[in-house]
């Protein structure tokens, strides 16, 4: 994990949340993985129209950030896994807020 000083954090807490989460993608990893460890071509497909190229930056940033382990396994065919850390299980709360909001949200557009 790469670890950032005081001085590189943004001042603002939520600003810092932000940083390590505000891309779409970076959400929806959090989301499928919060049940467990899956493979890349499991996220892949859960995800939907995500690139490979993309997937594989964003869980890139989100191990550097201690988000997520990756796992490499000595097979043939190279298996991969990730895995949340506990750093990432944290986000659940606000993964569970959102989904709240999200939901009330579609309620009202419903009516």
């Amino acid at each position: 994990m790469s670890e950032r000083t005081a001085t590189q954090l943004p001042a603002c807490p939520v600003e810092t949340t932000l940083s390590l989460i505000s891309d779409k993608w970076k959400v929806l990893i959090l989301r499928d993985l919060l049940p467990g460890t899956k493979r890349f071509g499991e996220l892949k497909k859960s995800i939907g129209h995500v690139s490979q190229k993309v997937l594989t930056a964003q869980l890139r940033e989100m191990e550097a950030s201690g988000l997520l382990t990756r796992t490499v396994y000595a097979e043939v065919p190279p298996r991969v896994e990730y895995t949340l850390t506990d750093l990432g299980y944290s986000l659940k709360p606000i993964l569970d807020a959102m989904w709240d909001w999200g939901e009330g949200y579609q309620e009202k557009c419903r009516q």
